[in-house]
């Protein structure tokens, strides 16, 4: 997509459980201006056809099909396919909120930031939610020590 401001980029590997939930919050964030690369990375369940149907509603989605390598290639492969003027990612086993993109790429532009990260979200026995830090700024030493602490991943990145 010309005039991305954003290219999320989200590589998917065997993720039909979780990838309608993933997809629906990242097409409906109030940021318009993305590109949405999805990487099938040699998924053996319904996870290509699952995009291919949601490519068909959203001509924003760009899906690449290719044999699994995981997921460090496949990032690598969408990150030259992107146009946007920030990459952003997200797993494809998350959501995001409906406005992540949006705040991330105005508070980039805002602090001329050429490096985000998103707040900390996790789930425990699945049925609470909780946010940490808040969308402030934290380096990446201390975020990998909580994200390995909580025992989940970080959310998606925003970076140019």
């Amino acid at each position: 997509m010309s005039g991305a401001k954003v290219s999320v980029i989200i590589p998917v590997y065997n993720t039909e459980l979780y990838l309608n939930k993933c997809l629906d919050s990242v097409i409906n964030q109030t940021l318009k201006e993305i590109e949405i690369i999805c990487i099938n990375d040699g998924s053996k369940d319904s996870s290509l056809d699952i995009l291919k149907a949601y490519a068909k509603k959203d001509d924003r989605i760009i899906i690449i099909d290719k044999k699994n390598g995981g997921q460090g290639l496949a990032r690598n492969i969408a990150i030259k396919k992107a146009t946007g003027e920030y990459l952003g990612f997200v797993d494809s086993d998350d959501w995001i909120a409906h406005d992540m993109f949006e705040k991330m790429y105005s508070s980039a532009k805002i602090l001329q930031r050429m490096l985000l990260f998103a707040s900390l979200n996790y789930t425990i026995r699945k049925l609470r939610k909780y946010d940490f830090l808040n969308g402030q700024k934290f380096n990446l030493i201390a975020a990998t020590m909580k994200s390995r602490f909580i025992g989940r991943r970080i959310l998606p990145v925003l970076c140019s």
